[in-house]
């Protein structure tokens, strides 16, 4: 079976799910994610037997009721998603604008999954004003409502009565977290994901991060974070301090799609960072193995 993901988005971490999870400790209470996004970990977790119970978050507020409908009332978004998707046939591009326009009027959920499934890379891009104002992707239709279907029912049946769902600021869920749960975060607004030029639906201060990481380390609460990356000699994201003791690890993601249509030899790496008290409880070398990029392992390492 493949891993379901009814949520297209940009940075999701799907593809590099298996190997995030290779960090995770044998045994801990709820998988937390602060900045859910497309909830790629939490849907992995659930779907490898990782993790029993899990907190979703996401300070986009029609992001969260979307996980909400389709954890709780599968049914109810893929009718929905299927009479907006099949509304498109041969008007696809002002139909969009349509459906964007009832968005940004009402917030329901069911407009803004055809606008991720269709919208140019599955990227967010909201104006000044909050109002989504990404374009569409003019050479497809969006997911059909099939697999659409298939995905939906399938994590819906993974993650309900299993999950808390959120929409509040990153740090009131970190204030909530123990030292018996696991945290990953992946930031939408660093590293890889910052491309400038645009709002998300939030903004996070560098500097603000850097003192609840610290708080974390206080409190012996596990986490992992996916931060920054490269790609080539590019790098993306600020440094982290070295004091916040995290173990750094590359992972080959593979060639970047830039590279391949210049035709380059670049590959893109992502770094995760594993926290000290996580470090504790895993044998984090021997899961690293073969499958990531050994010489920057203890960039962030003192």
């Amino acid at each position: 079976m493949k891993l379901p993901h009814p949520i297209p988005y940009q940075g999701s971490k799907r593809n590099l799910a298996d190997r995030i999870l290779r960090y995770f400790p044998r045994a801990f209470d709820r998988l937390i994610e602060p900045f859910a996004g497309s909830a790629a970990i939490t849907v992995a977790s659930a779907f490898y037997a990782k993790a029993s119970r899990f907190v979703i978050n996401d300070i986009n507020e029609p992001l969260a009721a979307l996980w909400m409908t389709i954890i709780n009332h599968p049914t109810l978004i893929i009718k929905n998603y299927h009479d907006i998707w099949h509304g498109q046939h041969g008007n696809e591009e002002e139909y969009y604008y349509e459906v964007r326009e009832k968005f940004n009027k009402t917030r329901k959920p069911e407009y803004l999954l055809f606008l991720l499934a269709k919208c140019v890379k599955a990227a967010v891009r909201y104006n000044a004003q909050g109002n989504f104002n990404q374009s569409p992707d003019k050479r497809r239709l969006g997911r059909n409502p099939q697999m659409m279907r298939d995905d939906i029912l399938s994590v819906s049946q993974l993650l309900k009565g299993k999950t808390e769902i959120y929409a509040v600021d990153y740090a009131a869920i970190l204030d909530h977290a123990t030292s018996d749960d696991l945290i990953y975060m992946d930031p939408p607004y660093q590293g890889t994901g910052q491309t400038g030029g645009f709002n998300y639906a939030g903004n996070i201060n560098f500097d603000s991060f850097m003192v609840d990481l610290f708080a974390l380390n206080r409190k012996n609460i596990p986490y992992i974070l996916s931060y920054d990356g490269r790609t080539g000699s590019k790098t993306f994201g600020n440094p982290l301090p070295a004091s916040l003791n995290l173990i750094k690890i590359e992972i080959n993601a593979g060639r970047s799609t830039q590279a391949t249509l210049l035709n380059r030899q670049e590959f893109t790496y992502e770094a995760v960072y594993l926290s000290p008290s996580l470090v504790a409880k895993i044998d984090w070398r021997k899961a690293a193995g073969k499958h990531h990029h050994q010489p920057e392992l203890f960039a962030c390492y003192e």
